[in-house]
């Protein structure tokens, strides 16, 4: 297994193509069922708003091993118009593109480490790690 994946995204299609990349590392990786949609659903919440609200960036997907433990981290990069206001955009419910508003709160949720870096007119990085147990 490699130890880095990216997947540029670009358009619909790279967001399934980095769904898929993530399931299957995951799943070589020993995560069980659950985990591994877990994981793909974060990614693809991070690789839509990256389409959505940069145009292109890149989903990174690369297993990790830290004191021991054994986990996933993904790495959101975009040099879109960055985030004005992280906390608003945190809040559940909050949505700018009329979904459902699950978005970052709900990746921050489904992942066991979270953080984000918003710069104005320079981009977002978020990266993301869910442990194996």
């Amino acid at each position: 297994m490699e130890t880095r994946s990216s997947v540029p995204i670009n358009n619909e299609w790279d967001i399934v193509q980095a769904r898929q990349l993530g399931r299957q590392i995951s799943r070589e990786m020993g995560f069980g069922h659950v985990d591994q949609a877990r994981i793909t659903t974060a990614i693809s919440e991070l690789a839509r708003n990256i389409y959505l609200y940069a145009n292109n960036g890149e989903i990174t997907i690369e297993p990790i091993v830290n004191l021991g433990k054994k986990g996933l981290k993904i790495t959101s990069r975009d040099k879109g118009p960055g985030i004005k206001d992280i906390r608003l955009v945190m809040q559940d419910g909050y949505t700018t593109s009329g979904g459902l508003g699950a978005g970052l709160p709900g990746v921050k949720r489904l992942m066991d480490i979270f953080k984000i870096d918003s710069t104005l007119e320079k981009g977002t990085n978020i990266v993301a790690i869910k442990w194996l147990r």
